[in-house]
Parts: structure tokens; sequence; C-alpha cells
């Protein structure tokens, strides 16, 4: 008995031909099944038209490949139309072009198969959100969304969510993206959760500042003496998280240059300020030089750039005092006065360079001081004073 399928059969042709296809035979393959289409109309046709577009295109003809494909949508067959669609769809995507990819995504959309129509819904909504058609995009985003796939759903509800916080609408942004969420299982998809978890809380973010900004109301506006300064400061301390610091920095401008709710916004502004030490507490910030400078860069957002420059500066002068302090300079034999100087002076910058001790960036600095002073001295192990830096040193006899 032969092996050779009846040439009057498409059915056995068909499945001959998908056979040879995956043992490695592509060019017998696609012999067959050119033979079916040969054949004419028959219920085989889109099959093996599609199945001729896949060989050919692993082959490297991609343009037979795309011409096969749209034999298989002619046919109009309710599964290898959708498929040969999608396949033509993504040999445009694979080589670049989009808007070309475009009809074979809306054929798969015509073709209205659930298995095909959520990839195709969200390349249809990304094609016209780059054509700048949101309404568009919108509406195919939301379809993608409807379908309830929970691979391309939540992509979908991702791209519509950011678009729509883009554009100001949060409350829109956050329905969406519940939506989304529902379609994910968080344990089989936790980055795909993540993303939405996050786009989430982004939107919660944008309806706050949405709120904040109701309630201080438009820009003259004397605030509420009640709720006026709490908005401030909400408002203020959330734009930033947005990226918004420009505006952050407005808002506490504002609410400082209101008479009527100035020292309560001040108050604010400065919580942090209180050190924790009772006595210190009862001081006047206005003896604290640095405090206006402080304050202004915590409504500015520069309180990172003003923290390095004071650490900066002080390691700066704290090294150049360490390092004369560990060299401890002796006075020449004889010299009584000029020696009790020397010990004085001496003693000064020992507790000079011990302030920092008690502070949490201390042993940084010491690491700081030690480095230098290995450098200026030109030795791997430099001898520092005994009990460096938390011992008084031992008084000499």
């Amino acid at each position: 008995m032969s092996d050779t399928p009846d040439p009057a059969d498409p059915a056995r042709l068909c499945e001959e031909a998908r056979r040879l296809a995956e043992t490695g035979e592509p060019g017998r393959a696609a012999a067959l099944f050119e033979r079916v289409l040969a054949l004419g109309d028959t219920p085989f046709r889109a099959q093996a038209a599609l199945g001729l577009a896949v060989v050919l295109d692993d082959g490297g003809d991609v343009e037979g490949a795309r011409e096969a494909d749209r034999e298989a949508i002619a046919t109009g067959d309710p599964e290898y139309g959708p498929r040969a669609a999608y396949h033509l769809a993504l040999t445009h995507e694979r080589a670049g072009e989009h808007e070309q990819a475009g009809p074979a995504w809306r054929a798969v959309v015509d073709f209205g198969n659930p298995a095909y129509l959520p990839p195709a819904l969200l390349a249809l909504a990304r094609l016209a959100d780059d054509q700048g058609d949101f309404e568009t995009a919108r509406g195919r985003w939301e379809d993608a969304v409807g379908t309830g796939d929970a691979e391309y759903g939540p992509v979908a509800a991702h791209d519509l969510a950011q678009r729509l916080l883009e554009r100001g609408e949060p409350s829109r942004a956050l329905r969406i993206l519940t939506a989304g969420l529902r379609l994910i299982d968080r344990e089989t998809a936790p980055y795909a959760y993540t993303r939405l978890a996050v786009a989430t809380g982004i939107a919660h973010l944008d309806q706050a500042i949405g709120a904040f900004s109701a309630a201080l109301g438009e820009p003259g506006a004397a605030a509420d003496g009640e709720v006026g300064p709490l908005a401030v400061e909400l408002l203020a301390r959330t734009l930033p998280l947005r990226g918004r610091g420009a505006e952050a920095r407005e808002v506490w401008r504002r609410g400082l240059a209101d008479p009527g709710v100035a020292g309560q916004v001040r108050a604010r502004l400065r919580r942090d300020f209180a050190p924790d030490d009772e006595d210190a507490a009862d001081a006047d910030p206005a003896d604290l030089w640095w405090e206006p400078v402080v304050e202004q860069s915590v409504s500015e957002g520069t309180l990172p750039a003003l923290a390095g420059e004071a650490f900066g500066a002080l390691d700066h002068m704290y090294a150049l005092l360490a390092v004369r302090y560990a060299r401890r300079p002796e006075p020449r034999a004889g010299e009584a006065g000029e020696a009790q100087e020397v010990r004085e002076a001496q003693e000064v910058m020992g507790q000079a360079v011990r302030v920092p001790s008690d502070y949490a960036w201390g042993p940084l600095l010491h690491e700081s001081f030690a480095e230098r002073l290995r450098l200026a001295m030109g030795d791997p192990e430099p001898a520092l004073p005994p009990g460096w830096p938390d011992v008084e040193p031992v008084p000499e006899t």
C-alpha cells in the first residue's frame, strides 16, 4: 500500500503536509498545500492556504506567505480565516510595518473569533493611539478589557489608564484599572498584577491632588482658616510624588503668603524641625541662623541638595581640623608658655573633632577623616589618637 495520499482527497493532503512540515520537510509540505489549493473551492482551501503561509514564512518567503494568508482570509472560513489574518498582521508587525498591519488586525476583529480578538483589539488601540486618535483607541482598549482575556485585557487596561491619567481623568482610570485587576490571578501573573496595582495607586494620588486643589480653590483666593493649612500641606507634599515639584513650591509659597493661614502653614512646613531634646525644643528658632535656609529648602524641595552642601562643607572643615589634631605637634624644649598654648589648642581641637560622634552620620565622617589622614601622611595605617574618636585622650605626664 502506497504512503502517497490520494491526490483528490484534500483532507489527507492537508494532514500529510502538516506531518511533513513538523518533521522538517517544508518543501514537500508546501507542494502538498499548493495541490490542495489547485483543487479549487474545497472545504480545506483555507486550511491549506494558512498552512502554506506558515511554511513559506518559516522559509523566508514573506511575500509568498502574505499572499497565501490573503487567500485564506478570502475564504471567510471562521477558524482559518482569522488565524490567517492574525498571521498576516504579525508578519507586518515583525517588519515594523505597523500601519500595514492595521487592515489585517481589522480583519481579525471582523471575523469575531474570540481566540484572536483580544490581541487584535489591543494592536488596533495602540495603532490609533500612535496616530493621535484617542477616542478610537479608547474604544478598542475598552473592548479588549471587555473580552475578559487574562493575558491581553490587563495590558489594555494599563495602556488606557496611562492615557487617562495623562489627560487628567483619574476617576475613569481607576474604573478601567479595577476592571483589569479582576482579570488577573495574582499567583500566576504577579508582574501583571503589580503593574496594575501601581497604576491604581497613582490614580488615587491624582484623585487626591485634584481634591486638595479643589479645597484650596483658585490661586489668589483666601484659604479656609480651618482646613486650608492642612490642604496646603497635603497638596504640597503629594505633588512631588507625581514629579510636580514646581507646583508644590508654588503651593507652599501661596500658603505662606496668605496672612489668614501663614502661621499654621509655616508650622506644618516645619513639623519635622523640632529636636528631640526637650531643652533645645524651648529654644527660639530665630537663634538658629540655618533654620530659615532649611525652611526654604523644604518648601522648594531642595533639601537633599542642601544636605549635600552642608555635609561637604563639614567634611572639608572637619578633615582640616582633625588631620592637624592627629599629628599632635610638640613644642620645643624650654618653651613652657608655648607648650601650654599647644596643649590648650590641642584640647580644643580634640573637643571639636569629637562633636559628630553622637550623630548617626558620625562614623561616616570618621571614616572620611581616616582616609584623608592616610593620604596626607602617606601611611597605609596612619596612627590615630588613642581611643579615637569616642574617648578623650589620656593626659600627658
